[in-house]
């Protein structure tokens, strides 16, 4: 299973989003000096969920976190997070 479908998989299992975007950026990076050029190391996520509702934004990227632990420890290189509430502005 490629490292995108098991981000997407977690997420949904985790956060029962409304919206999830899971986007490899991998080839930007490749040829970097801390790449490990295995073409699933960077990623960009845009989760929105009830489950983020009241929560800071410090909470809200810790909920991603935590439940890409195993990912994060295995392969994902750098993860960008944007996590917002249904109903919230989604900042570009």
């Amino acid at each position: 299973m490629s490292m995108e479908r098991r981000i997407r998989e977690k997420l949904m299992l985790a956060l029962d989003p409304v919206r999830l975007d899971v986007i490899n950026e991998s080839e930007l990076h490749a040829g970097h000096r801390s790449s490990p050029g295995t073409g699933e190391s960077h990623f960009r996520v845009l989760v929105v969920s009830e489950k983020m509702r009241g929560k800071s934004r410090l909470e809200r990227h810790r909920m991603v976190n935590e439940a890409l632990a195993d990912e994060l420890r295995s392969g994902v290189h750098a993860l960008a997070i944007k996590a917002y509430a249904p109903g919230e502005d989604i900042l570009p």
